[in-house]
């Protein structure tokens, strides 16, 4: 633990808002972009092949899909689909795997001497940018390596914000029967997926919506915002709000607000939910506050738990598979993994990155995903506006054979008793 500037598994040329692990492939998906400024600098989804090489983590870029003047903020996978948050809108874009044709010429993926930039929200798109991202493009890479294609097959209007529309989060349902938006009007946009017919449109939060997510069983929609509130909904009907220092009376009302939230298993606890939410200091002190990050029971939304979590305010949160970690980073660039159990700390890397880390993701808990591992207990990929995407590894708590700890029990029940008839001759 401590500050020091972890090794880049991969350098973009344009800043990264967003990141993901396609489950399936192992594919890296990040994306972001310049928006729709002048400044030269491209937007685009890259996708990444991740490999381990002895105990060390490498990435190559295997394509690149450009989109036009829109950079993507945020993103979801569901199978074989992004759903990329693109200025007011998301789109949505199926990618593909092909076979190789043999040698082609690589196609240059923008590389260069393009710095990112501080994170700005994407400027509106030209005309006829839908067009552009619609084709879609192959890239081939030399020695027969994996070609992918990636083609525009849907898109709605996620935020209707008059002066700068925004979507701000996305999520799929565990079932892909639902795809959910949130932007800076304070809506919530659940859409009918694949066919995207909108379901529902409610006004969740005065103000922007920060996060949202939805339970395994499509039962509760978790949404938070800039108001304050932590809200649970049944469908579009409000069914409770969340207030994390009810019985913390030394912190006063207003003076916080909710970042992050999250769903996430119990390990070992098939039915068993828990909801991660992150709470940040709505108004910075000059000797700044804590964080905190807390737990709460998924089924009925009582609070477990809540920690302190560092005076850097965090700006993203991420759960893995199997519940047992949380990833956070913060607006000053530092990656943490805490233990989901207890919320403490296990892994925490100051300044990891130069500037705020905008997403986090888990390797997954698939065949792919564990062979990616290695001999990691975690591992997570970090990317922020500095262009940069970084891994960042737990390594396997050592731990001993229950048989090497009844036989040391039982060296120790036999040294007393030799050490007793030793010292009280006839004891025995």
């Amino acid at each position: 633990m401590g500050k020091r500037r972890m090794p880049d598994l991969y350098r973009a040329p344009f800043p990264l808002y967003t990141i993901k692990v396609d489950p399936k492939t192992g594919w890296v998906i990040t994306a972001g972009g310049g928006g729709g400024s002048k400044t030269g600098i491209k937007n685009a989804v890259h996708f990444l092949g991740l490999e381990l090489v002895g105990d060390q983590h490498c990435a190559t870029l295997v394509h690149s899909h450009d989109t036009d003047t829109r950079a993507t903020m945020n993103l979801a996978i569901g199978g074989d689909v992004i759903a990329a948050g693109q200025d007011g809108r998301c789109s949505l874009m199926r990618f593909r795997q092909h076979q190789p044709r043999g040698k082609a010429a690589a196609k240059d993926a923008g590389g260069g001497s393009e710095q990112g930039a501080a994170r700005r929200r994407a400027g509106k798109g030209g005309k006829g940018s839908e067009g552009a991202a619609a084709r879609g493009n192959v890239s081939e890479m030399n020695d027969n390596t994996t070609q992918i294609s990636v083609d525009t097959f849907g898109e709605v209007q996620s935020d209707l914000n008059p002066q700068d529309p925004l979507q701000k989060c996305v999520r799929f349902s565990p079932d892909l029967s639902l795809l959910l938006t949130g932007g800076t009007d304070g809506h919530i946009r659940v859409w009918e997926y694949p066919s995207l017919k909108e379901k529902l449109d409610f006004k969740a939060h005065e103000g922007e919506i920060e996060d949202l997510d939805i339970s395994p069983n499509n039962k509760h929609l978790v949404t938070v915002g800039r108001d304050f509130a932590c809200s649970i909904w049944s469908g579009n009907q409000l069914a409770m709000s969340l207030c994390w220092h009810e019985k913390m009376p030394q912190i006063a009302a207003k003076s916080y607000r909710y970042m992050s939230c999250r769903f996430g298993k119990v390990e070992d606890q098939k039915d068993t939910l828990r909801l991660y939410t992150v709470q940040i200091p709505h108004k910075r002190d000059r000797k700044p506050p804590q964080c905190y990050l807390s737990k709460w029971d998924g089924q009925n939304f009582l609070p477990m738990l809540t920690n302190p979590c560092g005076t850097e305010v965090i700006s993203t949160l991420a759960v893995s598979d199997s519940g047992t970690f949380l990833g956070l980073g913060t607006v000053t660039g530092s990656v943490a993994i805490y233990v989901a159990f207890s919320l403490q700390k296990l892994y925490y890397v100051q300044e990891s990155h130069g500037i705020v880390v905008t997403d986090l993701a888990f390797l997954p808990d698939t065949p792919k995903g564990q062979s990616l591992k290695g001999n990691n207990e975690a591992a997570m990929l970090s990317v922020a506006v500095d262009s940069r995407c970084q891994m960042h590894t737990v390594r396997n708590r050592r731990s001993f054979p229950i048989w090497l700890v009844l036989f040391f029990c039982g060296l120790m029940v036999v040294g007393a008793v030799l050490l007793l008839r030793h010292l009280f001759p006839g004891f025995i």
